[in-house]
Formats: structure tokens, C-alpha cells, sequence
């Protein structure tokens, strides 16, 4: 059943089921690190919504996918998908700090926090897909598209995260309000380009398969976008 249907059918719940399902194939140890991963992301996303349904939905989805579509057990990896948007989104939460400290302190601090608990490779996965803080003089969109071409120039494991949260996005488009579909197509429909190319290149980290299947859900993105903004 697709992601997104175990989601209307059976909410957060259904989700939870599927990803306990997939991490039956993995090792003890890495089940084990990847429910402390799932239980910090609950934690700190407990009341946050993606408009019709709880945050962590999204950072279930975009786990589950990178496993089952992907074929990735890389635990450092599934890690750092369950806590993409922990420092982003509650820096100063996740780092026990006061949240009256500038942006770059509570960044840092953030990422030291995961390192300590989940070690530095996952640090650094999270902080390539973290956006920095943005120039308000300059267009958010443009900004936020910059930045997620440089770090995944830089970063070809971080591609594997990042597209996963596109595709849930971006595919996932169809599953929200109109305003809200209609503001996540401006944001992403420039970016299909970028993350096509990104995904066809020697280094990024997937099997011929997973490239075409996410290169197919990319096409799909890309019709959704141009239904919503041409249509």
C-alpha cells in the first residue's frame, strides 16, 4: 500500500506498524538506535502538524521510503531521516538550550546534541539538509534552492534523505489544502531539475532501480506542480 495511503487509512498509528515491519530486517543493535531516533523525533515534533495530520507522519514516510524504495539499511542514514528537520525546526529544544540565543549558537549546538547521542555522521547528514537562516532582503524560494544544490553537490548521502522529503512534498502535493499545495509547487517545481541531475550522477549512493523508481516519482512531482500552477 502506498505511503501516503497507509496514511489516510491508518494515520500515524499505520505508520508506525510499517516502519517497525521494515526494521524486523535489520540488526538488533540498529533497531534499537533507530526507535531512540523515532522516540527523540516524537518528542520534539509532538505538536507540530503538516496541516492535516501530525509532523511526524512526514519523518515516518520519509524513512520508510528510503528503506523499502530505496533498499537503504544504512542506519546512519535511517537516523538522520527520522531527525531531518529536529535542528531546523526545535534547535534550541534539542540542544537544552534557551531559545533566546542566536541562530548560529542554537545550530551548532544542536548538531553537537546529535552527535554526542547518534555520533557525528549523522550530524553532518542533518546539518547538509538543514537550511541555514535565511537573508530576508532576498527571495526565501531562491535562497532555499541555492542551498540545497550546494549541499548536495557536497554531500551525495544527503541526496538520498533529501529527495525522499521531496518526493513525500512534492508527490504528496495532491494530499494537503489547495493553498498549501499551490505555495509547495512555487517552492519545488524549479528544483525537479537540480535533484534529476543530482540522482543520475556515478557517486550517489543507489541502485540503478531506486534511481529509476525516484526519477519516475520526480516525473509524477513535476505533473502534480504543473496541475496545480498551469493547469
Amino acid at each position: 500500500m502506498p505511503l501516503h495511503a497507509i496514511t489516510e487509512v491508518y494515520g500515524e498509528p499505520g505508520l508506525r506498524d510499517r516502519f517497525a515491519l521494515e526494521l524486523q530486517e535489520l540488526p538488533a543493535a540498529d533497531r534499537e538506535r533507530l526507535e531512540e531516533a523515532l522516540a527523540l523525533a516524537s518528542e520534539l515534533h509532538a505538536d507540530d502538524r503538516r496541516v492535516r495530520e501530525p509532523y511526524l507522519n512526514h519523518l515516518l514516510r520519509v524513512a520508510i521510503r528510503i528503506i523499502r524504495y530505496y533498499g537503504i539499511r544504512d542506519v546512519d542514514v535511517l537516523t538522520a531521516a527520522l531527525l531531518h528537520d529536529a535542528v531546523e525546526d526545535h534547535p534550541a529544544e534539542l540542544a537544552g538550550l534557551s531559545a533566546d540565543l542566536g541562530h548560529t549558537v542554537l545550530t551548532e549546538a544542536a548538531i553537537a546534541e546529535l552527535a554526542r547521542r547518534f555520533g557525528p555522521r549523522v550530524a553532518e547528514l542533518v546539518r547538509s539538509v538543514t537550511n541555514p537562516e535565511y537573508d530576508p532582503a532576498r527571495d526565501k524560494h531562491e535562497q532555499y534552492r541555492t542551498h540545497v544544490a550546494d549541499s548536495l553537490d557536497r554531500d551525495p548521502w544527503a541526496r538520498v534523505i533529501k529527495v525522499s522529503d521531496f518526493t513525500d512534498n512534492g508527490v504528496g502535493v495532491i494530499h494537503t489544502t489547495y493553498d498549501k499545495a499551490h505555495s509547495s509547487a512555487i517552492k519545488y517545481r524549479p528544483l525537479v531539475p537540480k535533484l534529476r541531475e543530482l540522482i543520475g550522477r556515478p557517486d550517489t549512493p543507489l541502485s540503478i532501480a531506486a534511481k529509476d523508481h525516484i526519477l519516475d516519482q520526480l516525473d509524477l512531482a513535476e505533473e502534480r506542480f504543473a496541475a496545480i500552477l498551469d493547469g
